[in-house]
């Protein structure tokens, strides 16, 4: 590979989402050449009025499309859910990836669901993957198909399994504001979680320190119980906290994409990254997050 900045710095993005975008805002200030695809037109656009070129995911554009950004790539992110058939990125591009030699890193985000239910116990990377729902499965077999690739063709492969993932405009804040919170109380139930911020500092630094094969949790140090979090929220909005529902009564009015979170009781242990990339955490609990969110969120001024 050649040693050449320009060469070295070309992140392509496959699902320029969230999280994707959160690691280009902060790359780009490192001058890197940063460009993706979405799905959605409007995402497009926004996209385009930061700054990035962004390209309309289709299969049957491909080549006049994003196609040649791709191929110049020097590390890939990869973010978009698997299909219910495979991983499309995969499905399209298995022979490209076998084939460039100028790809340093692969990223890709898949989630902590693939452990299952551990009954609230904890789980590192080497626990054996028991996924219970139809989403989860797909994801570990989407994991087992870029392994393979990784296996077969030394393709610089980094996994990386978030639990929920927070941040501004996605979090308990906006929840409160937008009067949608509801504190459930599940007996002996919590979640891990990660503030985007700390999803990029996990991933520039993967960038910087390659280990590919890896696998890597990527959370807090504190699972903690969702009603724990609502009521953090609102004591931070000066709103009112609301009542605690019982679990044999919430769960008949969710839907069940919601119940296959809920369904699931594990917590994540994040040892490996720190030890391995030296990784620290911005936010290392629910409440430096949702603090940190307020202080730059400038609609929490308009809250009432």
């Amino acid at each position: 590979m050649e040693n050449s900045p320009d060469i070295a710095k070309r992140l392509f993005c496959f699902g320029f989402g969230y999280t994707a975008l959160a690691l280009a805002i902060t790359l780009d200030k490192k001058n890197w050449s940063i460009t993706g695809t979405s799905r959605s037109p409007e995402k497009i656009k926004a996209l385009e009025s930061l700054g990035f070129q962004a390209h309309l995911f289709d299969r049957d554009k491909m080549e006049s499309s994003y196609y040649h950004a791709f191929s110049q790539a020097s590390h890939i992110l990869v973010s978009i859910p698997p299909e219910k058939y495979g991983d499309i990125v995969i499905d399209l591009h298995q022979h490209d990836l076998k084939n460039m030699n100028n790809i340093t890193w692969i990223g890709y985000l898949s989630t902590t669901g693939v452990y299952g239910d551990t009954g609230g116990n904890l789980v590192s990377e080497k626990s054996t993957p028991a996924p219970t729902s139809d989403r989860s499965k797909r994801r570990l077999k989407a994991e087992h198909a870029w392994t393979d690739l990784h296996k077969a063709y030394n393709t610089p492969l980094h996994i990386f399994r978030l639990p929920g993932i927070y941040g501004p405009g996605r979090s308990a804040l906006d929840q409160v504001r937008a009067k949608t919170h509801k504190r459930i109380r599940k007996e002996n139930h919590r979640f891990s979680r990660i503030h985007v911020d700390d999803i990029v500092s996990a991933l520039a630094a993967s960038i910087n320190q390659p280990n590919p094969g890896v696998i890597y949790n990527v959370c807090d140090d504190e699972p903690a119980a969702p009603e724990a979090v609502t009521a953090f929220a609102c004591k931070l909005l000066d709103a009112p906290v609301p009542p605690l529902i019982d679990w044999a009564e919430a769960q008949k009015t969710m839907t069940s994409m919601a119940l296959s979170f809920w369904n699931d009781n594990r917590t994540i242990d994040n040892t490996f990254i720190k030890q391995d990339l030296g990784w620290k955490l911005k936010y290392p609990t629910f409440r430096e997050g949702l603090r940190g969110i307020l202080k730059t969120d400038i609609s929490a001024k308009g809250f009432s």
